[in-house]
């Protein structure tokens, strides 16, 4: 029997964790990385260094693959659509994909079919950013490059006519959108797959610390069981709507009037989904592997009650193998994840799960983690 080839764009984290996922299903992946050093060309035997937005390269890549996935949403569109046209599974396909790609498509669809979102349009100029501000009553409003954003890189809260310059220097469409008022930032992560079997995780409450996912508890705590039950609903409705195959990450604002509006989507494995690698009965890393090749999808209810994830970002402390001693022997039960990434400061390294009965502890277990392997506590 011939297992399946997963052929996966992209050669950081993301792709190196859902590597690790198909090593129990006997799953072979062949890797297009920009460098042999990136963290999944580190583990992945069978690795192409290369420009993904080649297309001739992405074709040559695609020889011998079953199934085509993505770490990151920045292949061109016309691309993928040369390569669905010439018979190579895409997973989640263009027509979806885009979605993720261009947020100022991203807000007309999910307008059309009803989503909530923020007050938003496309924007011109600094003008026409004043503009918009006046129509949602007033600065400050949010500008978002439509393409390329991410870690809060794309992203301004302009607060005058005059802050708004800096957006509309990168040469690509601005979206202005509404400042949203809001309690907390959530997650809706579900799973979909080609013939419609779709799964929905326990929604989280994701903390950002300048703009980078620093936190996420799940499930969100004391979420009503309404919005819950609407904001998983949503996500689903959304990944059918739009053809989504694979992961999908619907990012939310959870309002002080005790609504939920869409910010952003991603069409991959996810950063407030790392929980359930430890967490879950099925991953998502798992689930995403599974969709892409049309299996049946895996149990995401969550392990335990609580489950808190914390990025580890790079800091001044370099060497956090020396780290691993104290964390270890600290909490026996923690679960450390390092993506073979060279220590810079802000830079996501790695990411630590704990679990339990008790909200407090497990948060406190996971920061402490977190902070120490980091170098901003020493004891």
């Amino acid at each position: 029997m011939t297992f399946p080839v997963v052929g996966m764009v992209g050669g950081g984290q993301l792709a190196r964790m859902t590597h690790e996922a198909g090593i129990p299903l006997g799953l072979r992946f062949k890797l297009l990385s920009d460098t042999p050093q990136d963290s999944a060309a580190q583990v992945v035997s069978e690795v192409v260094v290369g420009d993904y937005r080649d297309l001739d390269t992405l074709r040559d890549f695609a020889r011998g693959c079953d199934v085509i996935t993505f770490d990151h949403e920045h292949v061109p569109t016309e691309h993928l659509r040369a390569l669905e046209a010439e018979g190579i599974p895409v997973r989640p396909g263009p027509d979806a994909l885009v979605h993720a790609q261009d947020k100022g498509v991203m807000r007309a669809r999910l307008t059309a079919i009803g989503a909530p979102c923020p007050r938003h349009r496309v924007v011109a100029d600094p003008a026409d950013a004043a503009a918009f501000a006046e129509e949602v009553g007033g600065f400050p409003v949010v500008l978002k490059t439509v393409r390329g954003g991410y870690d809060g890189k794309g992203v301004w809260v302009v607060r005058s006519e005059a802050d708004a310059a800096e957006p509309f220097r990168a040469g690509v469409p601005v979206l202005a959108e509404e400042k949203v008022d809001f309690v907390r930032e959530l997650a809706a992560n579900i799973v979909r797959s080609p013939h419609g079997q779709a799964v929905a995780y326990p929604v989280v409450e994701s903390i950002q610390v300048d703009g980078v996912c620093d936190t996420v508890i799940a499930p969100a705590p004391e979420l009503d069981e309404r919005l819950a039950g609407e904001a998983q609903q949503l996500a689903l409705r959304i990944a059918a709507e739009l053809g989504v195959v694979g992961h999908l990450a619907v990012e939310l604002f959870e309002t002080r009037d005790g609504r939920i509006l869409v910010n952003e989507l991603a069409m991959r494995p996810h950063n407030s989904g790392h929980w359930t690698q430890d967490g879950a009965i099925t991953s998502q890393f798992a689930n995403h592997v599974r969709a892409v090749l049309d299996l049946p999808l895996g149990d995401p209810r969550p392990r335990a009650p609580w489950t808190v994830m914390c990025n580890v970002l790079g800091g001044d402390f370099p060497d956090m193998y020396q780290a691993y001693l104290h964390c270890m022997a600290r909490d026996p039960q923690l679960k450390i994840h390092m993506y073979g990434k060279d220590v810079k400061p802000g830079r996501k390294v790695g990411h630590v799960n704990t679990y339990g009965d008790d909200l407090a502890d497990v948060r406190e277990r996971a920061r402490h983690a977190a902070d120490y392997l980091r170098g901003t506590i020493t004891e």
